[in-house]
């Protein structure tokens, strides 16, 4: 797993704890910066990047996207992917 592919994850694992936290947060957590922050580091993969992460992150399926850099198998979506 590249450095950015690592960057990406951790970033993916904050988003799902501040999302799995958001029922009992008082204030709610502002998620735009985390967000910013993926957009961010999808731009810098290369082109030649797992084309199923790449899709995942363009389509902003950010859940897909942490299992596939996990290794987990990911559940197949609506568009066929």
């Amino acid at each position: 797993m590249s450095a950015i592919e690592q960057n990406i994850l951790k970033a993916l694992r904050e988003l799902d704890t501040a999302v799995k936290g958001m029922a009992t947060a008082n204030p709610k957590p502002d998620l735009t910066p985390l967000f910013t922050r993926i957009d961010e580091l999808a731009y810098q993969l290369p082109r030649t990047a797992d084309p199923e992460l790449l899709h995942f992150l363009q389509r902003k399926s950010y859940e897909k996207a942490r299992q596939k850099l996990e290794g987990q198998a990911v559940t197949r979506g609506s568009c066929g992917r």
